[in-house]
């Protein structure tokens, strides 16, 4: 048997657990991301390098096995889509980093309501992906909706800050926190992609 597995029957791989893998480092990046905000702690180039490596190893073997596999739980663009989102959403934190360092930026304690509710939402897009190998679609959904209102509040949040920065006369300094709070924003619109394909993938399957 282990002889027609290895040779005759196609090859299968489990993708909910490979993208299950993604998400939880993307949820595990925007937890870091808060934790910083919240208790002020210096960021560490060697730990942003360390998970964007992780994340690229990640990424590459996902694709690999892809190009690689003939059966898959999810049609192949759903789980390329899928991949690339998830991989987005790293970068997009990494993004953020390197703008709050070239500004020299070294307290995120402002943006501590912002980072509250991109945590939120990384963490019902984990769990949502958790949940489609069970193929049931309310625990798949459930979470999707929790990232949709999530989202506008994202939006609203940076908006409102957007408009008390504009109130004050330091030109250089709304520059600076205004890409701040649009790079945050671009976290947040990650995650909403990223549950909108998950949730093409639950309908199509369930």
């Amino acid at each position: 048997m282990s002889f027609i597995r290895k040779y005759i029957l196609p090859k299968e791989i489990d993708f909910n657990a490979y993208l299950l893998d993604q998400a939880r480092l993307g949820h595990v990046v925007v937890a870091d991301l808060y934790r910083i905000g919240t208790r002020d702690l210096p960021i560490s180039d060697e730990n942003i390098h360390r998970i964007t490596q992780r994340a690229e190893k990640l990424k590459s073997r996902n694709m690999e096995e892809l190009l690689d596999v003939f059966i898959t739980p999810y049609d192949k663009e759903s789980i390329y889509r899928m991949i690339t989102q998830l991989d987005w959403l790293i970068l997009s934190v990494k993004h953020f980093f390197l703008e709050v360092r070239s500004y020299n930026i070294h307290c995120l304690g402002d943006y501590e309501p912002i980072l509250k509710i991109l945590v939120t939402m990384s963490t019902d897009l984990e769990q949502g992906i958790a949940a489609l190998e069970g193929r049931k679609l309310p625990a798949i959904t459930k979470p999707i909706s929790r990232i949709h209102l999530a989202y506008d509040q994202v939006v609203e949040s940076c908006a409102r800050t957007t408009a008390r920065l504009l109130s004050e006369e330091d030109c250089k300094h709304i520059i600076k926190h205004k890409d701040i709070l649009a790079q945050l924003k671009e976290i947040g619109k990650r995650i909403q992609v990223t549950a909108n394909t998950l949730e093409d993938m639950a309908i199509k399957v369930i």
